[in-house]
C-alpha cells in the first residue's frame, strides 16, 4: 500500500494504482467529470498506466481470468462505465445548477475561465464536442456541464457520451497494455521503469491543443451564459 508523501503524488497515476487499485481508478475517472473539481486529476496518463498494470489490477480485484486480452477488456469496460456515469452526473448538474456557476466566484479548485473555454469548445463543435472533449484535459471536465446548461437533448448526449467514453478508455488502456508488451518483447524495455517520462509525454501531447488555444487563440469575450 502506497502512502501519501507530497503533492506530486497527486499527479502520479502509479500512486493511485498502487494505493487504491481498481476501485480508486474508477472513482478518479468518475470524479473528473462527475465532480467538476476533478479537472486536476491525471485522467489520460492514469488510463495509459492502468493499461500497463491491467493484468495485475484485475488479478488483485477479481482473481484474474488468465487471459491478457480479457483482463484488459474488463478494465477498459469498467473505466468506460465510470466515465459514462461521470458525464451523466455532470450533465444533470449543468441542467439543475449550471447557470449559477457563471455567478460563482473563483476558488482554488474552480475557475470560471475553464467553464468559458468548455462553452466555446461546445459552441464550436456541437454534438461532437462531447466525444472530442474526452481527449482534452480540463475541457472534458466542464463540457458535460455546459451541455446541461444549454439543454442538449439528453438522448443525443447519452449516445455521444457512450461513444466518447468507449473510444477514450479503450484506446488509452489498450495502448498502455500492448505498447508495454511490444517494448518488452522487441526492445527489452519495461515501461514501468520509465513511467515518469511516459507521463510527461502524455501530459504534453494531451495539453498541447489546450495550450495552443490559450496562447494563440487571442482575447475573447466571455460567454454570458444562459439567459435568466
Amino acid at each position: 500500500m502506497e502512502h501519501f508523501e507530497s503533492w506530486k503524488d497527486l499527479l502520479n497515476p502509479e500512486f493511485y494504482i498502487k494505493m487504491g487499485g481498481f476501485w480508486l481508478i474508477l472513482f478518479i475517472i468518475f470524479a473528473e467529470t462527475g465532480l467538476f473539481v476533478g479537472f486536476f486529476l491525471p485522467g489520460d496518463s492514469l488510463l495509459f498506466v492502468s493499461g500497463i498494470y491491467a493484468v495485475e489490477i484485475i488479478k488483485e480485484t477479481f482473481g484474474g481470468s488468465g487471459n491478457d486480452l480479457l483482463d484488459t477488456t474488463i478494465l477498459a469496460s469498467c473505466i468506460s462505465l465510470a466515465a459514462i456515469i461521470g458525464n451523466e452526473v455532470g450533465y444533470y448538474f449543468g441542467v439543475k445548477t449550471g447557470p449559477a456557476l457563471y455567478k460563482r466566484p473563483d476558488t482554488m479548485l474552480f475557475k470560471k475561465k475553464y467553464l468559458y473555454q468548455a462553452h466555446d469548445f461546445f459552441e464550436k463543435h456541437g454534438s461532437m464536442a462531447v466525444i472530442m472533449a474526452r481527449f482534452l484535459p480540463v475541457v472534458r471536465t466542464f463540457t458535460p456541464i455546459v451541455a446541461g446548461i444549454v439543454k442538449m437533448d439528453k438522448k443525443r448526449f447519452l449516445i455521444d457520451n457512450i461513444i466518447g467514453a468507449v473510444l477514450w478508455s479503450f484506446s488509452l488502456v489498450f495502448a498502455g497494455h500492448y505498447l508495454d508488451k511490444v517494448f518488452k518483447d522487441q526492445f527489452g524495455i519495461d515501461l514501468k521503469s520509465h513511467l515518469e517520462w511516459i507521463i510527461i509525454i502524455i501530459v504534453l501531447v494531451t495539453t498541447l491543443p489546450v495550450l495552443i488555444k490559450f496562447v494563440f487563440g487571442g482575447p475573447k469575450e466571455e460567454p454570458k451564459g444562459p439567459q435568466e
